[in-house]
C-alpha cells in the first residue's frame, strides 16, 4: 500500500480559541513496503501529521490518498503509540487480539492469529500476564503486536520508543528492523532522534518548525538487513550529519519559540 500526502496544510484553535497553524503545504510519499522516518523539532506537526494519515483528524487543506488494492475486512492503518496504551485488565493475549475482536474475528482464529505476532514480537511465555507485570520494552512490543494483528496496510508508529531507556531503545529497534524484515508491512515513523531516524529507515523526511513543511527528504544509502555495526558507517554519518545540518537552525529557534 502507498501512502501519497499532498499540499496537505491543519490550522486548529488552542484551548484560548486562537487559531494555530501546525502544517502547511506538506507532500510526500511512503511507498509500498517502505520505512520512511518523520524527524522535524519540537511542536512541528509530526504527530498531527501522522493523526491525519490515520483518519483521526480532518486535514484542512489537500489530500491524503492510499495507493493499491485493499481485501474487504483488512485495516488500511494501525497505530504504535508513545504511551503503551494497553488495557490493564486484559492479559497479554486478550490486548493483541482486541483488534481482532473488535472486526468480528472467531476467538480461534483471532487467538490463533494473537499467538503467531507473540511469536513474533518475542512475548512468547507471556501470553497470561498483565501490563503492570511487564517492563517497559514488554509492553511496547505488545502494542506493536496489537497493531500488526490486524494486518494493517500501513503501520503508524508515533515515537514508540521514545519512552524507554537507551539500552532497551537500541534492543527494540534492532527487534522492529527484525519485525520489518519478516512482515515488510508499510511504516511510517515519528521521531525526534536523527540517529534512530537513519538506522531505521530508508528516507527520512525533514520538517520545518511549526508550521511543519518539508525541507527536505535525505535517502539513506544503508543496506539491509541493518546491523548495530552500521552506526559508525560512513553512509551512516553522512545522512545524520545532512539531517542536523537541515534541523540545527530550525531545532534552535522552535527552542526560542517555545520560551518566548
Amino acid at each position: 500500500m502507498r501512502v501519497a500526502v499532498e499540499r496537505v496544510s491543519k490550522t486548529y484553535a488552542d484551548r484560548r480559541g486562537a487559531s494555530v497553524e501546525a502544517l502547511r503545504d506538506v507532500s510526500l510519499t511512503v511507498d509500498a513496503e517502505e520505512f520512511v522516518a518523520l524527524l522535524g523539532p519540537s511542536g512541528c506537526g509530526k504527530s498531527t501529521l501522522l493523526a491525519l494519515v490515520a483518519g483521526l483528524l480532518a486535514p484542512s487543506a489537500g489530500a491524503i490518498y492510499f495507493e493499491g488494492d485493499l481485501p474487504p475486512g483488512r485495516a488500511a492503518t494501525a497505530m504504535v503509540f508513545q504511551e503503551f496504551a494497553l488495557f490493564p485488565w486484559r492479559t497479554v493475549q486478550a490486548n493483541v487480539e482486541f483488534g481482532l475482536e473488535e472486526a468480528g474475528l472467531p476467538a480461534a482464529a483471532r487467538a490463533a492469529r494473537a499467538r503467531d505476532l507473540i511469536q513474533l514480537t518475542g512475548l512468547a511465555g507471556f501470553e497470561a500476564r498483565y501490563p503492570h507485570q511487564l517492563s517497559g520494552g514488554m509492553r511496547q512490543r505488545v502494542g506493536i503486536a496489537r497493531a500488526l494483528a490486524v494486518d494493517p496496510a500501513v503501520l503508524l508508529m508515533d515515537e514508540p520508543f521514545s519512552a524507554l531507556d537507551a539500552q532497551t531503545r537500541q534492543l527494540m529497534q534492532e527487534e522492529l528492523l527484525q519485525i520489518w524484515e519478516r512482515t515488510r508491512t508499510t511504516i511510517l515513523y515519528v521521531t525526534h532522534n536523527i540517529q534512530e531516524a537513519v538506522y531505521l529507515a530508508d528516507r527520512v523526511v525533514v520538517l520545518s518548525r511549526r508550521p511543519g513543511s518539508v525541507l527536505a527528504t535525505v535517502p539513506v544509502g544503508l543496506a539491509r538487513p541493518r546491523a548495530e555495526a552500521m552506526l559508525g558507517a560512513p553512509a551512516f554519518i553522512a545522512a545524520a550529519d545532512r539531517i542536523w545540518s537541515l534541523i540545527k537552525s530550525e531545532a534552535r529557534e522552535a527552542l526560542r519559540e517555545a520560551g518566548a
